[in-house]
């Protein structure tokens, strides 16, 4: 028999799992930048409407309450899949998993609702410097959730074939710090985009 010791290789799996982890940490804070940077261009054009609509006349805010509360459940979806592997429990993971997939499309779906409607209505991107503000930080959000998605469909997919390893269990990890964090985001979008455009 050749090879290295289980315990070896387990170790070095640890420290490659702990190296992705510090890599993506690295890559949320630059996510951080990036969504700062289009927090503060939204802040300097928010009122340069061009004599074009104010966000007031419109931001329906039924919906994007519906948005807030599809993605804020889907965090704690997500939460409860977190807990269901570390049971071990691979069916209740899947399970969780998949209905946080539903809450995100039905939250993405929703957004491209919303963004087909202005354009209809002739409040497109390019109407004013504040809709091209909006649509630029609202659509970089719903991307990061779309990318999401993919990921976490390609993730149930292989927890399904490959079963729950130690690997599985850090992409879980890793995918669930992604999710939380677009999360903060949204809370922070809807507050200073949305309940402030109408108040």
């Amino acid at each position: 028999m050749s090879g290295e010791p289980s315990n070896v290789r387990a170790g070095a799996e640890g420290d490659t799992s702990s190296i992705r982890l510090f890599g993506f940490w690295v890559y949320i804070m630059s996510d951080c930048v990036l969504f700062a940077t289009l927090f503060v261009t939204f802040a300097v054009l928010h009122a340069s409407y061009a004599g074009g609509p104010t966000a007031k006349q419109i931001f329906e805010l039924p919906g994007v309450l519906l948005e807030t509360m599809f993605l804020l459940t889907s965090s704690f979806t997500y939460g409860l899949a977190t807990l269901a592997m570390r049971r071990g429990a691979r069916g209740e993971l899947l399970a969780w998993l998949a209905i946080t997939a539903v809450l995100g499309a039905s939250f993405v779906g929703l957004e491209l609702s919303e963004f087909r409607r202005l354009v209809l209505e002739g409040n497109g991107p390019q109407r004013s410097a504040f809709l091209s503000a909006f649509f630029t930080l609202v659509a970089t959000h719903g991307l990061h959730v779309s990318c999401g998605l993919l990921w976490m469909i390609v993730l149930i997919g292989q927890i399904a074939r490959k079963g729950l390893s130690r690997t599985m269990s850090s992409r879980v990890m890793t995918l669930s710090l992604f999710w939380h964090f677009l999360d903060i985001v949204w809370i922070c979008l809807f507050t200073f985009v949305y309940l402030a455009g109408v108040v």
